[in-house]
This record gives structure tokens, sequence and C-alpha cells, in this order.
């Protein structure tokens, strides 16, 4: 199995998910399920792991996780690894718990935490284990809308922030966010996940890769790392499109619009929003273009000369 992407950083903030192996059950009892609550509680002890939101299923869990001295790995392995001791001795099992390496996430938490946290909390409805999140016992939705006591190493205030100041009516109107996809068709927002890796708009993913991404070109056996290198980002583009075609202002955006969906990790509705219209908006401005390129041969000779000075050649399409 290939080695994840990690990015770290103090106060980084992570969608964590971890899956029992072969898809067994990592959680069989209430006794599991209390221990596993005792490493995050252990974790935020030890290490300054800040838990913002949680669920166990049987076979996987959910964390919303924040990591104030920048030390994921470290707080992860106390998690896993602990836990997995504890399985293993009372079972009388060895081996490997877990399926593989955990997937965390990095994501923006001003755009992402509440909708994260609904999504965290919904599990158990979506697996049509209960009718209400409620009615759930091994999550941290009861924190939220106020009908359990918090444990003090779960952080519940950062997202209720977003529901009012005063804590009972964000309760209510937490409650009231969580219940209103409830049997409604909804989109998981870790639909807009960047490489298996990030989640957030698109200056967000820009400060990323500009700040923590570049220069770590030699790891290529990381596959989500090449995916993110390997793409050239949008503002080269707008840059050398203007040099080349500063005259005409339609086809400059149009090129731009060619190059971007061609060649950076930029989802349509990413590159649309550059240009005030839609998906549909930028495949068709592609496929026009494609067309046009094949006809025109001084035009074919200027975006070359682009993709040439970018080096996108190199680039996988």
């Amino acid at each position: 199995m290939s080695r994840p992407l990690r990015i770290t950083y103090p106060d980084a903030f992570y969608h964590i998910t971890s899956r029992g192996n072969e898809q067994k059950a990592v959680f069989k009892n209430k006794r599991d399920r209390t221990k596993f609550l005792e490493y995050l509680e252990s974790a935020s002890e030890r290490y300054s792991a800040v838990v913002h939101a949680y669920c166990m299923m049987d076979n996987h869990y959910h964390l919303l996780l924040e990591t104030p001295s920048g030390n994921l790995s470290q707080i992860m392995r106390h998690i896993n690894g602990a836990y997995t001791i504890y399985f293993n001795v009372k079972r009388g099992r060895s081996g490997h718990l877990f399926q593989g390496r955990y997937k965390a996430i990095l994501v923006d938490r001003d755009e992402y935490a509440k909708e994260l946290s609904r999504y965290i909390h919904l599990n158990p409805v979506r697996a049509k284990i209960v009718e209400l999140p409620e009615e759930y016992e091994w999550s941290s939705y009861m924190f939220f809308i106020g009908k359990k006591k918090k444990p003090e190493w779960l952080y519940t205030d950062f997202i209720l922030r977003y529901f009012g100041r005063k804590r009972s009516s964000a309760e209510k109107e937490y409650q009231r966010f969580v219940n209103l996809i409830i049997g409604e068709d909804h989109e998981s927002p870790l639909k807009d996940i960047v490489s298996s890796t990030l989640l957030g708009p698109p200056d967000f993913i820009r400060y990323i890769k500009d700040t923590y991404i570049s220069g770590k070109k030699s790891n290529k056996n990381i596959p989500a790392l090449r995916k993110l290198i390997d793409k050239v980002s949008v503002n080269d583009i707008f840059e050398r499109v203007e040099g080349v075609f500063s005259d005409n202002h339609v086809l400059s955006r149009n090129v731009k619009i060619y190059l971007c969906k061609k060649y950076t990790a930029n989802r349509l509705s990413e590159i649309g929003a550059y240009f005030n219209i839609g998906e549909s908006g930028v495949s068709k401005v592609y496929r026009r273009l494609s067309q046009r390129i094949e006809k025109d041969k001084k035009l074919k000779r200027n975006i070359d000369k682009i993709i040439k000075s970018l080096d996108l050649s190199k680039v996988q399409t």
C-alpha cells in the first residue's frame, strides 16, 4: 500500500477515519467503545489533541480532530496503537486491527466544520441503525444538543459558536441544522476532497500547496503528493496567458479556462468561480476551444508556447 500524504502543522484541522481490517468489527461491545473514548481522553491529556466530534460505528470510526502541536502521527499512534493492544490482549489475538493506514483529510475548518460534524453525527442514521441521531449512544451528538454533560476533552464550543452565542439556543439551532437533512438527498461534504487529502475552497488549497507542499517533489512514491505537485497553479496559467493574449480579452479568458480544465487539479465548479460561470459553461468553453485549436494553427502555436513555458507537457491530463 502506498504511503498517504500527511500534511501537518500546528492547529491543523482533520477529518479522520479508520476502518477495521477486512471490514471486520473493531467495536464489539460497550466496554470496547468506552475504552476507545478513554484513549481519546488520554490523547487530549498527553498530546494536546482537540476532539471536536466523533462517531464509533461497528467497523470504523470518524473524528474531527485538531492538532495544536502539529503532532497528528503521534496522536494517531496513541489512539489506534493503544486501542489495538487493548483489543488484542482482551481477545487473545495478534496482528493488525485496523485496515492499513488511517485516512486524514486536512480541512478548512471555517468552510467545512459544521457540515462535517453533521455528516459524522448522521452516520448511524444513514446506516439505518437508528432513525434519529440522538438515539445513537456512541457519537458526540448528544453533547452538542445538551442532552448529556460533555466530557472535558470534547470541545464542542467551536462548532456551536456558528449557531449562536448563547449555548442553549446554539444547541437547539444545531439540532435543527442536523435534522434538516434527515430523510433528504444530501451530498456528502467529502465529495469535494482534492487528491484524497485536502478539503476546502480554492484559496485554502493554494495556500496549503504553496506553504506545505512546495519543495517535496522528491517524494514521488506518495500518489496524492505527486498529483498535487504535478498540477500547475491557476495563477501561473493566468499570468502566462495574459502575457500572450493581452490584446484579446475574450480569447484570453477562454484559453485560461481551457488550460485550467486540462492541467490543474481544480474541479469545474472551482474553475467556473474565477469567471462567474457554472460547470457546464466551463465544459462548453473547453470543448469549443479544443475544436478551434484543431483548425487555427496560429492559436495552437501560441497555446503550445504557454504549455512549454509552464512545462505542462509533462503533466498527465
